[in-house]
């Protein structure tokens, strides 16, 4: 990119009929390929995931340590430790995580298929090419992740589209996609159990799938909570994980009084019977005399009680541990662990004392909105006196008055986009719904159609998500280094929509002469080549994009917009910019929507990356332009141009 003067811009994403792998124009593909195998199997929608078949089968290859002296037996399908996945071997009269049942041991396996999904790069490209070891095994933690929440909600939208079929069977979409991440190879912190801290994880991150943690070495059980390993002749507690399972309690963010496993507490069809120190019991246990540290995962319902995610709480050590009468009248394990220290703060457990107080510590302003959007969003400094700069909120996109877009023709589905051959916006996003039934984007697109007002759908329609606004809890704060910042106060799942990118529309003429207020420039449409698609295309640099003969267009956000304005850049981005079009047809001047790639902490700051390119920005007399990066993250490029 080469600007003509001293504007400075923010890339947004291509538009599909101007990008040319995605019509033939370019020898690259945009799609990651995902591999369950070698077949490929043809199916009618060409261009994305190929249908997973129904057929498979649940085997575990190899006996894990058995403490116990018992026999394993089979263990009938339908059970809570085989659902959705046929027959699998289990230990007889313990609880389904008392045996060792990593991926290695316990899979549950398609037949060969072919999936294909866009996954937005995890980072922005680094000049300095100075990668330390940590670095790269954060990325490849967070790119694994990242796929596998891809692969899943491509799954679940599969799932999704067989629901008017009764017949069908649910499958675990978790260990499917699990399945497919281990046959790529992508699964880290492989081989040997890890004491201590997992390479590439970090406090307060958050997975939606108990399976994620074991992707990436961090609790290889699938199903057990307490999780070891043999250290110098002894079995030592690795991890555990307090999901609910038991009367487990955590008063406070140092100590947890975790209860142990065994005794068919959790069994409808035994009878119930005391804990036996054994397995993980016993290692929790040893690790009392060694100290060893022991990391804690916890598992908490949402507030509907809908879905479940984990958060990983850190290095815990083993104090004590007695036994008690548990809730069927037998005697269970009690383990206290304590949080070791100097580690980050829990963003949980700052989030409920915030709430505890009528009035948020360092609030300058209650609502930037003024009301205008449905929840308020609130600005807070603990930093200095400053409070926002002033600009007119407004929660719709401002077209100039030579623009009159034109409604698009939409689909006639009375009862809701279901039929993904009849559905005429379905059609035009390749054949299926780019979003799953609870709002999540399926996989970043050059372009999505959402139904729009002439559709005979209605407005619960799972294809209507960004146009209905904010639906998560953001505010403003001020950060250290970087102005201001946004960020949520809940956790944000990966896929969700966060907010659109609003201002002024311009033209690139008119933008050209905005000079003043660079850092609120978003270029849109097609002008240009785009670093996201041309990192998700094979060979995208061998046919760049075609200009538009009359030029792009830009949206300021500097006098009229919304929260999006506030949100900083990063190198390695928790969000990504997205192409939606739905209240008119003109690709040419898409919404620029943003939706979270990966599971989101609260308070963790929000950002997308700018897309600048080093040393490719130059003022009005042709010299390069520099300006540092203070992003933070740990793939920072050091220079945002």
């Amino acid at each position: 990119m080469q600007a003509s003067s001293d504007r400075i811009t923010v890339l947004g994403l291509m538009a599909e009929s101007e990008c040319p792998w995605r019509n033939g124009k370019g020898k690259g593909s945009s799609k990651l390929n995902v591999t369950g195998g070698t077949k490929k199997i043809k199916g009618k929608k060409s261009d994305f995931f190929t249908r997973l078949d129904k057929s498979k089968v649940a085997t575990k290859t190899k006996v894990p340590p058995n403490y116990s002296g018992k026999k394993p037996i089979k263990k009938e399908k339908g059970s809570c430790a085989s659902e959705g996945m046929g027959q699998l071997v289990v230990w007889e009269e313990n609880d389904p995580g008392d045996s060792n049942n990593d991926l290695e041991e316990f899979t549950v396996v398609p037949r060969s298929r072919d999936y294909n999904v866009n996954v937005p790069p995890i980072r922005h490209s680094n000049p300095s090419g100075h990668d330390n070891d940590s670095n790269v095994t954060r990325t490849k933690v967070k790119e694994t992740l990242r796929l596998f929440q891809t692969v899943s909600r491509k799954l679940l939208q599969e799932e999704e589209a067989k629901l008017k079929d009764r017949s069908t069977t649910y499958r675990r979409i978790d260990l499917q996609a699990a399945k497919i991440i281990k046959e790529k190879g992508k699964l880290v912190n492989t081989g040997k159990q890890i004491l201590g801290p997992v390479p590439g994880v970090e406090v307060g991150d958050e997975f939606q799938y108990r399976v994620e943690l074991n992707i990436i070495g961090l609790h290889r059980q699938i199903q057990g909570g307490i999780d070891y390993v043999v250290h110098n002749g002894k079995i030592l507690a690795t991890s555990v994980v307090s999901s609910g399972g038991y009367a487990d309690e955590l008063d406070n963010s140092d100590v947890l009084i975790y209860t142990g496993q065994g005794g068919s507490m959790l069994k409808n069809d035994k009878e119930p019977e005391d804990q036996k120190l054994e397995r993980g019991n016993l290692a929790l246990k040893n690790s009392i005399v060694e100290k060893n540290p022991v990391r804690v995962i916890r598992g908490t319902e949402s507030a509907d009680g809908k879905c479940k995610r984990y958060v990983y709480d850190g290095l815990y050590e083993v104090e004590a541990y007695w036994q008690d009468m548990g809730p069927h009248g037998k005697l269970v394990f009690r383990f206290r662990l304590r949080r070791n220290e100097n580690q980050p703060e829990l963003a949980w457990k700052k989030v409920k004392e915030s709430k505890k107080f009528k009035i948020r510590e360092g609030l300058c302003v209650e609502d930037i909105s003024g009301g205008k959007e449905l929840i308020p969003i609130c600005a807070v400094n603990t930093i200095d006196d400053e409070k926002p700069p002033p600009f007119q909120y407004t929660t719709k996109l401002i077209y100039p008055n030579w623009c009159n877009p034109i409604p698009p023709e939409g689909c006639s589905c009375t009862n809701g986009c279901s039929d993904s051959e009849k559905c005429s916006c379905a059609v035009r996003n390749g054949g299926e719904i780019p979003y799953n039934h609870n709002g999540a984007i399926v996989e970043a697109k050059p372009l999505v159609y959402e139904c729009g007002p002439s559709c005979r759908c209605p407005p619960t329609c799972h294809n209507r998500v960004s146009q209905r606004g904010i639906t998560v809890q953001l505010e403003l704060f001020k950060t250290e280094t970087r102005g201001w910042g946004v960020r949520s106060l809940n956790s944000i799942p990966s896929g969700s929509f966060i907010c659109e990118y609003i201002g002024e529309l311009l033209e690139e003429k008119e933008a050209e002469q905005r000079t003043g207020n660079d850092e609120y420039l978003f270029d849109i449409g097609n002008n240009y080549n785009n670093v996201l698609w041309d990192e998700l295309s094979t060979d995208a640099h061998s046919s760049p994009c075609e200009i538009l003969e009359n030029g792009g267009f830009t949206i300021d956000a500097a006098q009229y917009g919304n929260v999006g304005r506030f949100i900083n850049h990063s190198c390695s981005p928790n969000l990504y910019a997205q192409n939606v079009l739905y209240d008119h047809e003109d690709k040419r001047i898409p919404h620029i929507m943003l939706f979270a790639v990966e599971n989101i902490p609260p308070l963790q700051e929000l950002t997308y990356d700018y897309n600048y390119m080093i040393d490719q920005v130059r003022d009005s007399e042709g010299n390069i332009k520099r300006k540092e990066c203070f992003c933070g993250s740990v793939d920072c490029s050091g220079r945002m141009y």
